[in-house]
């Protein structure tokens, strides 16, 4: 069963050349940094998001998070924990767009093309209509 919230602790660090703070996730084995503290969490919070649901799309265990006095930091760094709520995930991965190849008659281009078209609204509201989904 999935669950609906994740919560992986993280060690967040900053050299003192470097421009960026960095976030690592031991128990994923998965990094990813930000332009300052609130930024590299939102990445950090998003990351852990896609590395969750592409374990569950490939039917991968998912690691029992570590405890956070369990990890091991050095210096400039210190620990954090990062949540995640996985059904904003999964809708969002679920609804991305895909590009589609058509072909339509040159007349038929043009003249949508003429008229301003919104080609892949135009798309998606015929099929729409056609499967009887809304």
């Amino acid at each position: 069963m999935k669950k609906d919230m994740y919560i992986f602790p993280a060690i967040i660090g900053k050299e003192k050349n470097e421009k960026e703070y960095s976030v690592y996730f031991p128990d994923l084995d998965v990094a990813t940094s930000g332009v300052d503290e609130a930024d590299a969490f939102e990445s950090a919070r998003e990351l852990l998001g896609l590395v969750i649901y592409g374990k569950e799309q490939d039917k991968e265990k998912i690691p029992k998070p570590s405890k956070i006095e369990s990890l091991k930091i050095g210096k400039n760094e210190y620990t954090i924990l990062v949540d995640v709520y996985m059904p904003s995930i999964r809708l969002a991965e679920n609804s991305k767009a895909v590009n589609r190849t058509v072909t339509l008659p040159a007349w038929l281009n043009a003249l949508a093309i003429s008229k301003n078209f919104n080609f892949s609204l135009t798309l998606q509201e015929a099929l729409k209509e056609k499967l009887k989904v809304v």
